[in-house]
């Protein structure tokens, strides 16, 4: 299959350009160039500075780092602005910069802010799937963010197994770097992985053997939203959305140069890797920002030995611009990714050594920003992406088994609003994208494309102490596969258009101070993948014989969130309990035939049932005393097929975590149990997992060296050398999951 772009690509890169253009040409009218804040960040105690600390302007990506001496300079717009000041170890704060303010820090040696030390990490600002940044504890639905600190400690080489630690998300692994994330019960396309809020392309979506094309280590932060109702992203976001923010294009000129370097090494793995990001100046209206990454590791040492053929060698780049005017920006970026792993092997359904994955990504994007517009509208943000993925699934060094190509060209409109009678805040937005599969290899899919056009309106309504917010949007998608075929062997494959409604409804009441109560009812929509609905023949890392089903109908999944909130004034006490169930008609799943192909695969078949998810998640964090700390979560989903009530395959088990820390402003360590009961409600020849109890020591340390944070980060996991499984686990029959190890974590920030 050839790189092309067809007219639907084209017409929506062509538009994002235009808007892009006018954004630029109008940006440079009317207005002053941003002015500099001078300030200062303490200790609140002690009153000695503090490096390393981030100033950033709250609804934009506006940010510095404290230098050495704890000071700092931030350009500001004219008119009132709300920074928001955050440090490793510490509360963050808020306050709002006024005219008259500025006026008098100007007279003065600048602003000085002193931050209190806090060993309850607070999870900030929520962006995805709002209209605006807000407090974690205000959104209407369940929200998890993963804080540059929690990135620091979790850190692994996949996204999905740096989240495992989330109520409510669980990981679907066939090794250590092919490895999903699942929430609340349900993986693959249900999931939308955004990366700075626009979709990623790859293939991960749709086997348990792909990995996903995203490093974590180059990550700032991860949020996820947990359940249907993410109108903004568009269908398919049935089971959530996991947006990995790397501010990849930049949307203002720095100060000075800024940037970060993170090393790791891992014993398990005998793996090493590091990334280094570089933020700097060009010209008075043009910023850089430049990345790298680089991460290679050996086989996976378990407690019964090593899993062969499981190693990983993968790099990364990326570079991105933008011109930045005083009312909106136009950025370029582009992304190179390739990613070599093993999948191992040795048993039945498997190769006899293994696959070998060899995979890459080219990814380019161009986004625009125009705020101030007049009249109703605020701010219109578009962009247009363009992505090129090619996987090879190899026998042997020289010989192919299994070959997928996807090339996507996508736009996104949306245009914001202020006030209007009762609303507000709210939003208009559009979605148009193409996408090409190919197949090769022993596969007979045939290659395909697929053409989607949606629209979305979405509104806040704030009645203090509640609020309420709600969406509708429709789209429509039509998947062609290459000839129509009447006489194949899994029946009728030709065109299929779907085309469907989605909505949500969310209210929440803020019954007191740090008390909240809420819900949210939502409809969302899905579309079969290529796969579910053409594939024929071995898919060869995944140890399977898929066969497809051309006549299956469209998911419309139908979900319910309650939830409350809670923590204390002195937020010393945080506290989530969310219930969630979750009715998908039309619910696509691959069922183990129990039989095999000629060439000895299991054969999964796809079918379409009712299907029903139930369940709740829980979490605690309390400051006992001073710096001791305890935190509990855990969490619970049931799946079965409606009709029979019969369990549905691959559900996670009940699964918990309880840990004890010690956490002062610049070191901590802490002691984690995760634990996870006995999953014997399994679906036809899938088989039953053991419940299990594992240990992990973290501790680290935070210090300013040469004017630079400096945070180093030892884990030591599985401390008891447990053998366990992992349900969700597509080797755990044959092999546990890893075993005692080391892992070390160091970033520097300048």
């Amino acid at each position: 299959m050839r790189i092309r772009l067809n007219r639907l690509p084209a017409l929506c890169t062509a538009t994002a350009c235009a808007v892009g253009c006018l954004c630029a040409q109008s940006s440079a009218q009317g207005q002053e160039a941003p002015t500099g804040l001078d300030g200062l960040v303490r200790d609140a105690v002690d009153r000695q500075p503090l490096a390393g600390a981030r100033v950033s302007v709250v609804n934009s990506n506006t940010y510095v780092i404290t230098d050495g001496d704890g000071s700092f300079r931030l350009r500001l717009a004219d008119g009132e602005d709300m920074i928001r000041v955050e440090r490793l170890g510490y509360a963050p704060t808020e306050l709002v910069i006024s005219e008259m303010m500025r006026i008098g820090l100007s007279m003065t040696d600048g602003l000085v802010i002193d931050l209190e030390e806090s060993a309850l990490e607070l999870e900030g600002l929520v962006i995805t799937g709002a209209l605006s940044e807000r407090d974690r504890d205000q959104a209407i639905r369940p929200t998890s963010v993963i804080t540059q600190l929690e990135l620091q400690r979790q850190l692994t080489g996949t996204v999905a197994s740096t989240l495992k630690s989330q109520p409510g998300i669980a990981v679907s692994t066939m090794g250590p770097a092919a490895s999903q994330p699942v929430i609340r019960g349900l993986s693959g396309d249900r999931l939308l992985v955004l990366e700075d809020g626009i979709r990623i392309t790859d293939v991960s979506n749709t086997g348990a053997d792909h990995a996903n094309a995203i490093n974590p280590m180059s990550a700032r932060r991860i949020e996820v939203v947990r359940g249907p109702g993410a109108i903004i992203f568009g269908s398919n976001a049935i089971g959530g959305v996991i947006n990995v923010i790397r501010d990849e294009i930049p949307n203002f000129v720095p100060e000075n140069v800024t940037g970060t370097v993170t090393l790791q090494g891992q014993s398990v793995t005998s793996g090493a890797g590091g990334a280094a990001s570089m933020f700097l100046p060009l010209a008075e209206r043009v910023p850089l920002r430049l990345e790298a990454s680089y991460r290679t590791s050996g086989d996976l040492k378990t407690p019964l030995g090593k899993l062969e053929n499981t190693g990983v060698d993968s790099w990364s780049f990326a570079a991105g611009t933008s011109w930045v005017g005083d009312r909106g920006y136009v950025g370029f970026s582009g992304l190179g990714h390739v990613n070599n792993y093993g999948i191992p092997g040795g048993f039945v359904g498997g190769h006899e050594a293994g696959v070998g994955i060899e995979s890459e990504r080219l990814a380019f994007k161009a986004v625009t920003e125009r705020r101030e517009l007049g009249g109703p509208f605020t701010t219109l943000n578009a962009n247009a992406s363009f992505s090129y993925f090619d996987q090879l699934e190899m026998e042997t060094p020289t010989i192919l088994g299994t070959r997928f190509q996807r090339e996507s060209a996508g736009s996104d409109v949306i245009a914001r609003f202020g006030s209007i009678g009762p609303i507000s805040s709210g939003a208009l937005g559009g979605r148009a994208s193409w996408e090409s599969f190919g197949f090769g290899g022993g596969l007979y899919t045939p290659d395909s494309e697929r053409l989607n056009l949606g629209v979305f309106t979405y509104q806040e309504i704030d009645l203090d102490p509640v609020r309420l917010e709600a969406g509708i949007r429709y789209d429509w998608t039509q998947t062609t596969p290459e000839r129509e075929d009447r006489n194949s062997d899994i029946g009728h494959v030709r065109s299929r258009t779907f085309s469907s409604l989605s909505g949500s409804f969310g209210l929440l009441y803020n019954l007191e101070p740090g008390f909240v109560m809420g819900a949210s009812v939502s409809q969302a929509f899905r579309t079969p993948d290529v796969n579910e609905l053409f594939s024929e023949g071995p898919h060869l890392a995944a140890y399977s014989f898929e066969v497809g089903n051309p006549d299956l109908d469209k998911e419309i999944g139908r979900g319910l969130d309650i939830f409350m909130r809670f923590h204390d004034e002195n937020n010393r006490v945080h506290a989530e309990l969310s219930g969630f169930a979750n009715w998908i008609n039309g619910y696509v799943y691959g069922e183990d035939t129990g039989k095999l192909s000629r060439t000895r695969l299991p054969i999964y078949q796809f079918f379409g049932d009712d299907a029903n998810f139930k369940g709740f998640e829980a979490e605690i964090d309390w400051v006992v005393a001073g710096a001791f700390k305890t935190a509990v979560s855990g969490a619970y989903v049931r799946g079965e097929i409606r009709e029979t009530m019969e369990p549905l395959p691959l559900i996670p088990p009940f699964r918990g975590q309880i840990a004890l820390a010690y956490e002062l402003a610049d070191w901590f360590v802490r002691l984690e149990s995760t634990f996870a009961a006995r999953q014997d409600r399994i679906g036809e020849f899938e088989t039953a997992t053991d419940g299990y109890e594992r240990f992990d020591l973290v501790s680290g340390v935070s210090r300013t060296i040469a004017g630079r944070l400096s945070v180093l980060t030892i884990s030591l996991e599985n401390l008891t050398d447990e053998v366990y499984r992992n349900h969700l686990s597509r080797v755990k029959e044959f092999m546990p999951e890893a075993g005692r190890g080391v892992t070390v974590n160091y970033r520097v920030a300048f």
